[in-house]
């Protein structure tokens, strides 16, 4: 079981029911920018100090770590069954449009098959942590027991090759959907995992 640093608390926040919280939303878009944009250079849609996209939409849980109000990790969580937009573009989640074709840039060959569309079946994306010792494990962890309270079976990720090793530590059984992959953004890989029983607090 990890441990989450003392003055560290993790939210779990299920839009739009908890729009209440929305400020550690806003803190988490914020954190993105940083870590995505200013340090990692990706290329991605930012404004105001935050970075946002088609993806962060009202039908959205976010795992947000912070410390006194302040966003110092998290991950978003998207079930893999719901779709939004409307004309020539429907999107549905990340790894599952990439493999369409439907985000340039991307590239086509993440999976190989066809990616879920599941309502038990998840995509974790947009994970951040800053360095603090056993932060990046106490909000996969969060994530998990969020995706075990309802009913999901099913975690899908997209990532470094580090992401899968560190899921690997934290007893989850990776399966790869793809091969490994790049772009300008470096090298990713898609895999899945089967949501665990959480770990009991001693």
């Amino acid at each position: 079981m990890t441990t989450t640093p003392t003055d560290v608390r993790i939210a779990t926040i299920r839009l739009p029911q908890d729009m209440a919280q929305f400020d550690l939303v806003t803190s988490f878009f914020k954190l993105r920018k940083q870590i995505f944009v200013d340090r990692m250079a990706w290329p991605l849609h930012h404004a105001e100090g935050i970075e946002f996209e088609q993806y962060d939409t009202f039908d959205t849980v976010y795992v947000i770590a912070h410390q006194d109000g302040r966003a110092v990790g998290g991950a978003r969580l998207k079930r893999t069954d719901c779709s939004f937009g409307g004309g020539k573009v429907v999107y549905s989640y990340m790894i599952r449009d990439a493999h369409l074709g439907l985000l340039p840039g991307m590239p086509t060959n993440l999976c190989h098959d066809e990616p879920p569309v599941d309502p038990q079946s998840w995509e974790l994306t947009r994970f951040a942590a800053l360095p603090i010792p056993g932060l990046a494990e106490a909000i996969l962890e969060a994530a998990n027991r969020h995706l075990h309270q309802v009913g999901a079976t099913d975690c899908l990720f997209l990532g470094p090759p580090a992401f899968l090793r560190m899921a690997t530590r934290l007893g989850w059984t990776p399966r790869r959907m793809g091969d490994l992959v790049g772009n300008d953004d470096g090298k990713f890989l898609a895999f899945a995992c089967a949501v665990r029983q959480p770990a009991m607090a001693a």
